[in-house]
């Protein structure tokens, strides 16, 4: 991924992307006041801060940004408010379109396309994508004594909406694309690809260069590790073995939650692998500042570098999975039932794939043919699990307004008054509690508030919660009433 410094953008020599500065300056700063309105500091900063307008006529406003991430960012989460910046702000009503510096100007607008991973050359170099039958013996070995499952790679990966940003990131890093992105820090709930991307990283590295020094573990592991060179008196060799890494790996990271002393360890080891410029990616099942107990400095840490999310995958990516799989697995099944399947398993890829090893497992042993009643009758328990009477942000929305007596439509309004705004953090922190939305998609039940919106509300309340036994209390009372 080519970097560029503000301001040194080349622009191609048949003007393929227009140079911003021809463009109407006055409008993009009015486009861009209206839009800080509409976004949080952070966000603003990290993904409007160096962009520009190219163009802006009757139908498209034309954003140059420098990187293919911006602009699948951008397109997947801020199209909405760009449309209503261009609108309000510069009274031009057009539709919002992105586009990375040096990329040729279309007329139609384009989905943002997957990214790829790169070869060792930048912006348009070669890809570089190991299949799995072109690893030799010798390397899966090294990969399963390092931890990492060899069937874990980019190859295997089936990229969606839901994971087309983490998947980008990733491959920025495993091709040292993304030096900015340190530490990288993904994060989703289980059974999304946390661990099958971190895998991917490494084995791409390790493919690149096979001398790498590359730490791949558990927070789980670097605890116990840390707990026995405590014992044996090893620290110097402990420290000696984690901070002369080329690259680290952690999973899990949440593990750290509550042990004092190796949270110490970690900060130091991690701060002295940051001023060395060693990458370090990182998951874990929530985004940093939820994890409990959890130092601030280390979750300042995690926050410094990129922090992606995986979601749960829609119904194309899912029948995509299935597909994969059966390829992989060398398994047949009906079209109607593979669709079947990924309609029943919505939750995580792991229950998703689960599911296909019931069916298809039964398909082999029996003569019976596989029928939707029957892959019901397998699946049973699964259903039941799925289908389980879910609450929705509705409900939690409606609830709280009763509580509080609002009315519905301040869960979405622009309002700030403090009888306004703290229900409405209330509601967003009931909402990551007791649904399965990302934080992505909770943001836009609330006025398409974007994501740090939301973690600044869930840390508002639990801080509120701690302090005042009244907030607690009438927290808990909305809990228990939902939960009826």
């Amino acid at each position: 991924m080519t970097t560029h410094t503000g301001g040194e953008n080349n622009y191609d020599s048949d003007n393929s992307n227009k140079n911003p500065a021809s463009g109407d300056s006055q409008t993009w700063e009015k486009v861009k006041a209206k839009l800080s309105e509409y976004l949080s500091a952070d966000a603003f900063t990290r993904w409007f801060k160096n962009a520009e307008l190219i163009e802006a006529d009757g139908e498209e406003g034309v954003i140059g940004v420098q990187s293919d991430m911006q602009q699948i960012w951008i397109e997947t989460n801020y199209l909405d408010e760009l449309r209503a910046a261009f609108a309000e702000g510069a009274g031009i009503h057009c539709t919002p379109r992105v586009t990375v510096f040096g990329q040729e100007v279309v007329t139609q607008p384009q989905k943002p396309s997957k990214i790829a991973a790169r070869g060792p050359g930048k912006g348009t170099g070669q890809v570089k994508v190991v299949a799995p039958d072109e690893k030799n013996p010798a390397f899966e070995r090294r990969l399963k004594k390092m931890g990492i499952n060899p069937e874990f790679d980019f190859a295997s990966f089936v990229v969606g909406d839901n994971s087309q940003f983490a998947h980008a990131a990733c491959s920025a890093v495993a091709h040292r694309e993304g030096r900015s992105f340190n530490p990288l820090f993904i994060h989703g709930r289980a059974g999304l690809g946390k661990t099958h991307l971190m895998s991917a990283i490494a084995q791409q590295l390790l493919i690149n260069d096979p001398k790498a020094k590359i730490v791949f573990l558990t927070a789980e592991q670097f605890a116990n590790e840390f707990i026995e060179a405590v014992r044996k008196g090893n620290l110097d060799a402990f420290r000696k073995s984690y901070r002369s890494a080329d690259v680290m790996l952690i999973d899990d990271i949440q593990f750290l939650a509550g042990k004092e002393r190796t949270q110490d360890e970690f900060f130091h080891t991690f701060s002295t692998l940051l001023n060395t410029q060693t990458q370090v990616v990182l998951t874990c099942d929530c985004p940093a500042p939820e994890i409990q107990t959890l130092e601030p400095r280390l979750i300042s840490r995690f926050e410094s570098g990129l922090t992606v999310e995986l979601q749960p995958p829609g119904f194309e990516t899912r029948v995509a999975i299935l597909r994969r799989k059966m390829e992989q697995w060398n398994v047949e099944l009906e079209n109607g039932v593979v669709c079947h399947i990924a309609n029943l398993i919505k939750s995580n890829v792991r229950r998703l794939e689960g599911a296909l090893t019931r069916v298809a497992s039964y398909s082999f042993l029996s003569s019976e043919e596989m029928t939707i009643s029957k892959t019901d009758d397998l699946l049973g328990d699964l259903i039941r699990d799925e289908n389980t009477q879910q609450i929705t942000v509705d409900q939690i929305q409606k609830m709280v307004v009763d509580y509080y007596d609002l009315n519905l439509s301040d869960m979405s309004s622009r309002r700030r008054p403090s009888s306004i705004a703290f229900p409405r953090q209330v509601a967003m922190f009931l909402s990551r509690k007791l649904t399965k939305l990302s934080l992505v998609e909770i943001g836009e039940c609330f006025g398409r508030r974007d994501h740090g919106t939301v973690i600044h509300a869930c840390k508002k309340v639990n801080h509120e919660m701690e302090l005042n036994p009244d907030v607690k209390g009438a927290v808990e009372k909305l809990i228990a009433a939902l939960q009826r």
